[in-house]
C-alpha cells in the first residue's frame, strides 16, 4: 500500500536569483542617492 506525498521541490532554486535581484535592486537605490546628492553639491556650487 503506498501512501500519498507531495513531490519534493528542490532546494530553493530562485533563492540565488532573488538574492542577485536584491543586490541589484540594493545598488540602484545607492547609486540614484549617490546622483541625487551629486546634483544638489554641483547646483549649490553653481550658484554660490
Amino acid at each position: 500500500m503506498t501512501t500519498h506525498r507531495a513531490p519534493k521541490t528542490a532546494a530553493h532554486p530562485a533563492q540565488p536569483v532573488e538574492r542577485a535581484v536584491m543586490a541589484a535592486l540594493v545598488l540602484a537605490v545607492i547609486a540614484g542617492l549617490a546622483w541625487i546628492g551629486g546634483m544638489i553639491y554641483t547646483v549649490t556650487g553653481w550658484s554660490s
